[in-house]
């Protein structure tokens, strides 16, 4: 969650070279290489040895790349398109603790505790505080979101990252998180490939060619998003959800936001309120409580 709260940075940082369609394809190109290189030289490592895709799990496969990163790319751009404040799609989109246990019970089976719905509505809570007051959206002591299509986009987007981690889950204990994420990611980008082709933003390669791709910031952005942010985050997540299971695991969603401000502070200076403190202890209590067993 570190590694991704630091990613709308990165972001930032390679849009200035890059649309966003190329950026997509780019780091998700070198994370695949990096991921096979990796894979192959370390087969026999039961976290990041690659191991080949037997036929029956196949449709497993193809689903997880499906739903991420692909349709939730598509959508959580789309979402962000639709309202005016940002601040309220990044709210929205950080719903995945309180819908995880839904797919979780009803496609898993899996079992949510009381201390996992306390900790899931505190720690929400605490996000809503550190993402929204004080930001203008809440001002008036008013939450107005009136935006069905947004929010329509927004749970479309949850659900895609939701249903990933079921699919995580699903796949037999036999493959490595690499191979997992390798294989889900080398189907995202042939779909990408194929979107970015039909869009006609490959020609934004150019700006190789012209020195732009060496000037600022944006190399290494690139890299931080290829290699930590598509590879070394998404097979800590794959690892994590296959050990404690998808409720939990999407708890952690929530300290996004926390990191973000964190990294804004020591980064860019930013200041923190209290409230934005507030909001902080009260995630962090949030995830305490979820992660504590219920007494039997």
């Amino acid at each position: 969650m570190l590694i991704w709260a630091g990613s709308g940075i990165a972001v930032k940082e390679a849009l200035v070279v890059f649309t966003p369609l190329t950026l997509i394809v780019l780091r998700f190109t070198i994370a695949v290489i990096l991921m096979l290189s990796i894979g192959l030289i370390f087969r026999q490592n039961e976290i990041v040895g690659l191991q080949p895709i037997q036929r029956k799990d196949i449709p497993l496969f193809l689903l997880g790349g499906l739903f991420q990163p692909f349709l939730y790319f598509i959508f959580e751009t789309y979402t962000y398109q639709t309202f005016d404040s940002p601040t309220i799609a990044e709210a929205l989109l950080s719903t995945q603790p309180v819908i995880a246990p839904i797919f979780a019970f009803v496609l898993l089976r899996e079992k949510v505790t009381r201390n996992n719905i306390i900790g899931i509505l505190l720690s929400t809570a605490g996000m809503l505080m550190l993402l929204m007051m004080g930001n203008g959206d809440m001002g008036n002591g008013v939450l107005a979101i009136g935006n069905g299509k947004g929010v329509a986009l927004a749970l479309l987007t949850v659900s895609m990252s939701v249903s990933y981690s079921v699919i995580l889950r699903r796949i037999p204990a036999r493959y490595s998180p690499l191979s997992i994420v390798f294989y889900v990611q080398s189907i995202s980008l042939i779909l990408f490939y194929i979107v970015w082709g039909i869009s006609g933003e490959a020609s934004t390669l150019s700006a190789i060619g012209d020195g732009q791709w060496a000037m600022g910031k944006a190399p290494w952005a690139v890299i931080y998003l290829a290699v930590f942010s598509s590879v070394a985050a998404f097979v800590l997540f794959c690892y994590t959800v296959r050990q404690i299971g998808v409720t939990r695991a999407n708890i952690f969603n929530n300290i996004r936001p926390v990191f973000t401000a964190i990294l804004m502070w020591v980064i860019f200076g930013e200041v923190l309120p209290v409230w934005k403190l507030v909001g902080i202890a009260v995630i962090i209590i949030g995830l305490f409580v979820s992660e504590k067993k219920d007494k039997q």
